[in-house]
């Protein structure tokens, strides 16, 4: 099966196509590989260049969409709904543009609705489509805050960002276990002590 896989329950599931990789990116790892003591020609790398360069499509294909989008769609029907809307610790994947290491973590979303609310899955796409991308944690943040922001018109937006850095804990300073938190207020969320304390206490902080 090229094109489907099975699932648990016993479905095909559709996988996307391969990706062509040229052969500059492929050589590209092979002199990586080369230049830090291994043999790209040996038996187990010899498909190690066309694997990183995919999977490195897969991690910053972000690139490739406008996060922005999946908060063109919005409700207004919302019973009268005129609270906090929180999404909790979603979990995401980055890389380090400084050393293309990963960054692991999860974020809390949360908006005062103005007159629209959103589907809170497409908070979560938000956040992945900037995460997919080379990033450091504080532009995260800024731009899932600010795209919020700029596309519901709300009240208030919150945004926390917990993650560890491999180039802290798996290199350098070589400090596993510590976790670096970046945030986000804007609206009422920054100007009112009141709303603030209470999004913090909803996310657990």
């Amino acid at each position: 099966m090229d094109e489907f896989d099975s699932a648990e329950d016993g479905d095909l599931v559709a996988q996307p196509p391969k990706i062509d990789v040229p052969e500059d990116v492929q050589a590209a790892v092979r002199t990586l590989i080369r230049w830090a003591g291994d043999d790209p020609c040996r038996e187990g790398l010899l498909d190690t260049p066309l694997r990183v360069a995919r999977a490195w499509k897969e991690y910053a294909k972000g690139y490739e969409e406008d996060p922005s989008h999946h908060l063109s769609r919005t409700f207004e029907e919302v019973g009268g709904y005129d609270e906090i809307v929180l999404l909790k610790d979603i979990p995401f994947q980055s890389h380090c543009e400084h050393h293309l290491a990963p960054i692991i973590g999860k974020a809390s979303i949360a908006y005062l609705p103005g007159e629209r609310v959103v589907g809170i899955s497409k908070l979560a796409r938000v956040l992945h489509g900037f995460a997919r991308r080379l990033q450091v944690q504080e532009r995260l943040t800024a731009q899932v805050a600010d795209c919020v922001w700029e596309n519901l018109n709300p009240e208030g937006v919150a945004v926390v960002v917990e993650a560890s850095h491999a180039c802290m804990t798996a290199r350098g300073v070589n400090t596993p276990g510590v976790l670096m938190t970046t945030s986000r207020m804007m609206g009422v969320f920054r100007t009112d002590e009141r709303s603030r304390r209470e999004v913090l206490a909803l996310m657990g902080y």
